[in-house]
């Protein structure tokens, strides 16, 4: 993803979703048709699963700081 500078809050906003685009695309020829979630004891989501039908097509994983500020979403 790009850096945008401070400030520049129209590309930021951009920049964040042309990355959660690509986060969330689902494979070729296929759709979400559902999503499920598991959260953690403190309250912050820890997966995110996305579904064509009964198929799992891919998982987030959310990573979080001590503070509560989000560090890492991986897909797999």
């Amino acid at each position: 993803m790009t850096e945008v500078p401070y400030g520049r809050y129209e590309e930021a906003y951009k920049a964040i979703h042309s990355a959660l685009m690509g986060l969330t695309c689902p494979p070729p020829g296929r759709k979400l048709t559902k999503l499920g979630f598991t959260w953690n004891p403190d309250g912050t989501v820890a997966t995110l699963k996305a579904y064509d039908g009964a198929d799992l097509l891919f998982i987030l994983t959310f990573t979080w700081n001590n503070e509560g500020t989000l560090r890492e979403v991986a897909r797999t």
